[in-house]
C-alpha cells in the first residue's frame, strides 16, 4: 500500500505532483472518472452541467477519446466502499460533520488558500441619561490569516487481467485496495484534526502559527491544564476525575466560551469511566456523573489521541470547522502498459482551529 501523501495549495503555489496537476488542469472530478459502455464500445465521463447537484438531470455523459478501464457499475462499487469506510473511520471529524461545522469551498482548486479573519474587541457601549452623548466611535480591527488547502491522497492499482477474470467468472468487484486507501486517508485527516500530524505550513508564519494547519493538541492558542494523575492510575479517584473536568470547563469559561462542549479521551480511559462513581450511588458511572456537568454534550473515545491527553472543545464554528473542497473520492490517475491502471482515493479537506485577536480559543488540552 502506498504512503499517504499530503499536497498543499497556497497563495504561493503548490507542493506535490497531485496539487500541481490539479492546479494546472483545474478540478473536474467527473473527467477523472472515465467509464466504458459495453453497449456502444465507447468511453464516457459524467460532468456536472448545473442545477441541483443531488438530481440526476444536473449531469450529462460526454464521450471521450481516452480508453476507460472500469464500467459504470464498477465505479459505483468503489464509491460504496468509500462510503462504508467513511462511516466507520471518522471520529472527531465526523463530529464536525454531524454538528454542521463545515465550510464548503465553492471552487476548491480556484481557492488556493482560505483567507480568514480574527476580530479584536471594539465598539464600546456608552451609558447616558439623554442618549445624545457620543461614543468613542472606535472600529473593529481584523487580522488577516491564510490557511493552506491540502489534498490528501493514496495511490492503489487495479490489475486489468485480474479485473477481466473477475468479470468473466461473475465474481464481485474487489474493492479491498480502495477500502484500505480510504482508511489511510481518513486516519491522516483525523490525525490532522487531533494534532498528531505535521503542522503543515506554507509561506511565512508568525508566533501564533498563522498560515499553518494545527490540531487540537498543537494549536498555540489552546488552553492548557495539567493532568493531576492519569485517570487509569489506581491512585486516581472518581472525585479527582470530576475535578479535572471541572477545571477544563472553567478554563473555557475564563476564555469566554460557554459551550456546548465535546470531550475526547484516549482509549485507555474508556473503561475507567464505566466504573461506578461511588458506593453511595451504585449504578451511576463516572461517565454519567461527568455528563451532568452543564454544557458537556458528549464524551467520546478518540483512538488516535495520545495516551494521557484529554480534549474539551466548544462545538461552534468560531472554534473549529472542516474546510472542504470535496469529500472522499475515487479517481483514475494513469494506465500503464495496458495491464495496470492506477487510481487515487483523495479528498480536499482541512480542519481549521480558530481563535480571536486576543488569542482566546475554545479548546482546552489536558496532558
Amino acid at each position: 500500500m502506498s504512503e499517504v501523501n499530503v499536497d498543499l495549495i497556497s497563495q504561493n503555489g503548490s507542493v506535490g505532483a497531485m496539487a500541481a496537476k490539479l492546479r494546472t488542469q483545474g478540478l473536474n472530478l467527473g473527467r477523472m472518472r472515465p467509464f466504458y459502455d459495453d453497449s456502444t464500445g465507447k468511453s464516457y465521463v459524467t460532468v456536472y452541467k448545473g442545477g441541483d447537484p443531488k438530481k440526476r438531470e444536473s449531469y450529462q455523459n460526454i464521450q471521450v477519446n481516452a480508453e476507460a478501464t472500469l464500467r459504470h457499475n464498477e465505479w459505483v462499487f468503489l464509491d460504496k466502499a468509500l462510503y462504508n469506510i467513511k462511516e466507520q473511520r471518522l471520529g472527531a471529524v465526523q463530529d464536525l460533520v454531524a454538528a454542521g461545522l463545515i465550510y464548503p469551498l465553492g471552487n476548491a482548486m480556484g481557492t488556493t488558500v482560505l483567507e480568514w479573519h480574527d476580530v479584536g474587541d471594539a465598539m464600546t457601549a456608552v451609558v447616558s441619561m439623554d442618549g445624545a452623548t457620543r461614543g468613542p466611535n472606535d472600529r473593529i480591527t481584523y487580522q488577516y490569516n491564510y490557511l493552506p488547502i491540502p489534498i490528501i491522497h493514496v495511490d492503489y492499482e487495479i490489475n486489468l487481467r485480474e479485473l477481466e477474470a473477475s468479470r468473466n467468472l461473475g465474481n464481485p468487484f474487489d474493492t479491498t485496495l480502495a477500502e484500505r486507501s480510504a482508511r489511510r486517508v481518513l486516519e491522516t485527516l483525523e490525525d490532522m484534526l487531533i494534532g498528531n500530524a505535521t503542522a503543515y505550513s506554507y509561506g511565512a508564519t508568525d508566533s501564533r502559527g498563522r498560515n499553518s494547519i494545527y490540531g487540537y493538541i498543537t494549536h498555540p492558542d489552546r488552553n492548557t491544564v495539567n493532568l493531576s494523575i492519569p485517570w487509569n492510575n489506581s491512585a486516581m479517584t472518581a472525585a479527582g476525575i470530576l475535578q479535572d473536568v471541572l477545571e477544563m470547563k472553567q478554563a473555557l469559561l475564563n476564555a469566554y466560551f460557554e459551550g456546548p462542549y465535546q470531550m475526547y479521551i484516549p482509549s485507555a480511559y474508556e473503561t475507567v469511566l464505566d466504573d461506578d462513581y461511588d458506593t453511595s450511588t451504585p449504578g451511576t458511572t463516572i461517565r454519567e456523573r461527568l455528563l451532568k456537568i452543564g454544557g458537556i454534550k458528549g464524551i467520546k473515545v478518540m483512538n488516535r489521541l495520545p495516551a494521557d491527553n484529554i480534549i474539551m472543545v466548544q462545538m461552534t464554528s468560531d472554534v473549529v470547522r472542516l474546510v472542504q473542497g470535496f469529500d472522499l473520492q475515487n479517481v483514475e490517475w494513469a494506465t500503464e502498459g495496458g495491464m495496470l491502471s492506477k487510481y487515487k482515493v483523495m479528498t480536499i479537506s482541512v480542519p481549521q482551529i480558530r481563535s480571536d485577536r486576543n488569542s482566546r480559543c475554545g479548546i482546552v488540552h489536558v496532558s
